[in-house]
């Protein structure tokens, strides 16, 4: 795929007078307007971009089963193939400009049987990685589950559900801490716990794709009870983060000086209508999938909208355990996209044979990319708001934040490059408001492989030409925006020159 830079440097001009027409901000005149300790960065996962995903020791995970049982389409085998181009990608970030870079272990990669032996190729691939990161002078910031655990811990026990998980999980976490942790100062446990066992535990439309009739959204459920299963994952996911927080807090932080938080959803849900009902549901469920992760994480238990809602079905902290919970963040992720719909859903059901949608009385769904963008950036700022006003103003660092188009589009993403624009400036406005926001990064460095949408679609800075054995990367407009932005030459007012944006 060849790019003629004179013919993309000649439209840019009417590129950005486009853009200004769709809306500007007075803008942010750079990255330098930040606080010098601000974070800008660009992330992956594992399962999303490495490939080798039968070589070198590394065992199926759960998203690997997902994908062979028909759900999504697409060669993950070898994907994006990081685990062999890391250092060509490192490269690419360190061109950019980028502060850090957020990537996932593959458990299963590093600890093939889920516990017990560790993998040499595994650990030595998560230590290369690392160390070339710092080599370009850019932050490793490491997320250790992200849709991907092992297989065989789903086999043995049924992963999530179990509350083996938790002691499983702390081993491997230590193994990360102890192996990883004197050159990693960012630990995020969990990816999305909030959306994770709704997709995966209810509606059975994510790994391991579990649900019950009449709730799930995949036909290929054989297995599992959306009433329940969702609340029990999560409350194991909250248990599994807890106990790895207090063990990297009492062995290892005082002589690694990192910091460990978890990253959730930033869902916000738009009515579908102006109903009463609409409009009064949709507060309702956006406060519940806050909740149901923070407010045990500053409280010690969930909240009273939570028992009032669910009830008998919510699982119950021990003293012992509210203690472990509360508290265990040094941060919250954020991962964030756009708005969703909610719809009122009248039911009749007890509350021993609901979902969660059915608990909430509400019909959640998704948005075109289109759609998400015209609210997008002013739902943000409601939640860097929200956390303020709600839980305390903790520190908070959006960890994906990125604007959706078909694969195969063109390079010039004027719309991303747009979105980023809007969002940057939401995020300087909310610091200057006071909020504790750290740091900032895109959704996907390079186009991945989709949760949802394998590679239809994608995020990233960077084409990945999957036609191609050798998988090149070409730099889109976004990539040459962020790059100025982040080297002092760009705005998020169009305030700029465009040719500046060729990074050399």
């Amino acid at each position: 795929m060849g790019i003629d830079t004179t013919i993309i440097i000649g439209l840019l001009p009417f590129l950005f007078l486009l853009i200004s027409i769709l809306g500007g901000t007075n803008g942010v005149d750079n990255r330098y307007d930040f606080p010098s300790d601000f974070i800008f960065g660009s992330g992956t996962t594992a399962f999303q971009v490495e490939g080798a995903a039968k070589e070198d020791g590394r065992t199926p995970s759960i998203w690997d089963t997902f994908v062979q049982s028909g759900q999504q389409t697409g060669d993950t085998d070898v994907g994006c193939n990081q685990y062999h181009k890391y250092k060509e990608d490192v490269k690419l970030m360190a061109d950019v400009g980028l502060d850090a870079y957020r990537f996932s272990i593959s458990w299963s990669r590093l600890i093939p049987n889920g516990r017990g032996p560790l993998n040499p190729k595994g650990l030595e691939y998560y230590n290369n990685l690392i160390n070339e990161l710092l080599l370009h002078g850019i932050q490793p910031h490491v997320t250790l589950h992200n849709y991907d655990l092992p297989q065989a811990l789903e086999d043995e026990y049924e992963g999530w559900i179990s509350p083996k998980i938790v002691e499983d999980f702390g081993a491997y976490a230590e193994v990360c801490f102890r192996e990883f942790g004197d050159r990693v100062l960012y630990w995020t446990t969990v990816n999305e716990p909030n959306v994770f066992v709704l997709g995966g535990y209810d509606l059975g439309f994510l790994p391991p794709e579990r649900c019950s009739f009449p709730f799930g959204q995949n036909k290929n459920c054989s297995k599992g009870n959306s009433t329940t299963e969702p609340y029990l994952a999560l409350h194991n996911i909250l248990l599994a983060h807890a106990s790895a927080a207090n063990l990297y807090k009492t062995k290892y932080k005082d002589k690694q000086h990192g910091r460990i938080g978890i990253s959730i959803y930033g869902i916000t849900l738009a009515p579908s209508t102006n109903s009463k009902e609409d409009v009064h549901v949709a507060q309702i469920a956006e406060q519940f999938f806050y909740d149901w992760v923070l407010h045990p994480l500053m409280v010690g238990d969930y909240s009273n909208l939570m028992k009032k809602i669910v009830g008998s079905k919510l699982p119950i902290f021990t003293k012992d355990e509210a203690n472990l919970v509360k508290g265990s963040c040094d941060f919250i992720g954020i991962t964030y996209y756009g708005d969703m719909s909610c719809k009122y859903m009248s039911n009749n059901w007890s509350g021993e044979y609901r979902d969660v949608n059915a608990d909430l009385q509400a019909q959640i769904g998704f948005l075109s990319a289109a759609e998400k963008s015209l609210t997008s950036a002013k739902s943000l700022k409601g939640v860097l708001q929200y956390l303020m006003q709600e839980f305390g103003n903790p520190p908070v660092i959006i960890y994906e934040n990125g604007f959706e188009t078909e694969r195969n589009s063109s390079l010039q993403d004027v719309a991303r490059v747009k979105y980023m624009m809007e969002h940057i400036q939401v995020v300087f406005d909310a610091l200057r408001n006071g909020s504790n926001i750290n740091g900032y990064f895109t959704w996907s460095f390079i186009d991945v492989f989709e949760l949802l949408t394998g590679y239809k679609t994608n995020y990233g800075l960077f084409y990945v030409d999957m036609n191609d054995p050798n998988r090149k990367r070409y730099p889109k407009l976004s990539a040459k925006w962020y790059s100025s932005f982040l080297k002092g030459k760009a705005s998020t007012s169009l305030d700029f020159d465009a040719e500046l944006l060729f990074y050399s």
